[in-house]
């Protein structure tokens, strides 16, 4: 396995394939990213990781600076996963200039639930995955890039600007990796006092309870609102828990909670740490 740093780096590593297998992450590696790069390298000539924390999608009073930055332990189990090449650019590599150039995805997506919560949040994604698809698949015919679904949102975004932009990169989404007790892994578990670790189960646990009684609500309005009020009285903050179309991330229309195919999403705090999951209904 190969580390490179720089774009050109990357791309003489490149020049050899026709059609990469590409994993984004910002590193501090779970199990989760690591089922996506197996996921992801059979479906391409060569696998790629890349491993950047990315400025532009954190607001000032986000943990930017404080995130986990632990690239050799990341690059020990992404050789042990079969990956060939790990891309880990510093910001001088990947932005050597003021990224006055973003993409800005459409709002009816983008300023919804996550984006809602955390403004600009997606143009930063979009921007720094429209930069690493040019890096990796630059005069490449196709290629494949894995996502996980716990960021259910961020996917469908990244999916639609695939769309649009005519990009012949395939989007495959890989399910959501738990711990034994149903906890998603995330990147950001690691925040967690062991007492907020034993907690941080019940966002999971609501995420459920939620769908299971929004089939045969009558006021899923209301049944969100008590699913948060239950969450807050744990000592949580919530952002939302909502039940919402999987097509659009819309609410579902009225007398039709049996016949759409749904997604239950939840944002909340625990502590210091924001944790989000979903659920597909």
């Amino acid at each position: 396995m190969q580390i490179v740093h720089t774009i050109d780096e990357l791309r003489a590593q490149l020049k050899a394939f026709r059609r990469p297998a590409f994993v984004p992450t910002m590193g501090n590696l779970h199990e989760g990213h690591i089922a996506l790069v197996k996921q992801a390298r059979p479906l391409g000539d060569v696998t790629v990781s890349s491993i950047f924390v990315n400025r532009l999608q954190f607001a000032p009073h986000e943990d930017f600076d404080s995130y986990p930055r632990t690239l050799g332990a990341d690059a020990e189990r992404l050789e042990a996963a079969g990956c060939d090449v790990v891309f880990a650019p510093r910001e001088k590599d990947l932005y050597p200039e003021a990224q006055t150039f973003k993409v800005h995805p459409a709002t009816d997506l983008s300023d919804i639930l996550e984006g809602h919560f955390r403004p600009g949040f997606f143009i930063g994604v979009s921007t720094v995955v429209m930069k690493l698809f040019s890096c990796v698949f630059a005069g490449m015919p196709a290629g494949v890039a894995a996502f996980g679904k716990k960021d259910y949102q961020q996917v469908m975004v990244v999916r639609r600007m695939v769309q649009q932009f005519a990009l012949p990169i395939e989007i495959l989404a890989g399910e959501t990796q738990r711990a034994g007790d149903g906890l998603a892994l995330s990147s950001r578990n690691s925040y967690l006092a062991p007492a907020e670790r034993e907690e941080a189960v019940h966002l999971s646990q609501a995420l459920r309870a939620l769908g299971e009684a929004a089939r045969s609500a009558s006021d899923l309005p209301a049944l969100e609102a008590q699913a948060m009020h239950a969450l807050a009285r744990r000592g949580w903050k919530p952002d939302y828990l909502t039940v919402r179309r999987r097509a659009d991330l819309m609410p579902p229309r009225h007398g039709q909670l049996a016949a759409e195919p749904l997604v239950v999403l939840g944002a909340a705090k625990l502590g210091n740490t924001r944790l989000i999951d979903n659920l597909e209904i």
